[in-house]
């Protein structure tokens, strides 16, 4: 199924694990679209060091997303570290959230 995620007011994204390491990721805001994300095992150790699921990092990184960009302007697949090249705070930001 999924797990959904209420953020906030701005949106509600749904995850759900496909095979691999992919997700799709729904996100509910003035529109709905829908993404296709990539996180290895190892990206997550590295922006996730204290810990975590590979779910709560897309989550948190959509988030993080979301207060810069409408969800229409997120890539409609990405590995998860490529948003660092469009944001290049965003590991440092991420890796210190938790």
């Amino acid at each position: 199924m999924g797990r959904i995620f209420k953020l906030g007011t701005m949106a509600e994204i749904q995850i759900v694990p496909e095979a691999g390491n992919a997700f799709t990721v729904t996100v509910c805001s003035r529109s709905t679209t829908t993404h296709r994300v990539t996180l290895t095992d190892s990206d997550l150790a590295r922006l996730s060091p204290a810990g975590g699921t590979k779910e709560d990092l897309i989550r948190r990184s959509f988030e993080f997303l979301l207060r810069r960009e409408p969800n229409t302007s997120i890539l409609a697949s990405l590995d998860l570290p490529v948003i660092g090249r469009y944001f290049p705070e965003y590991e440092r930001v991420i890796s210190q959230q938790q």
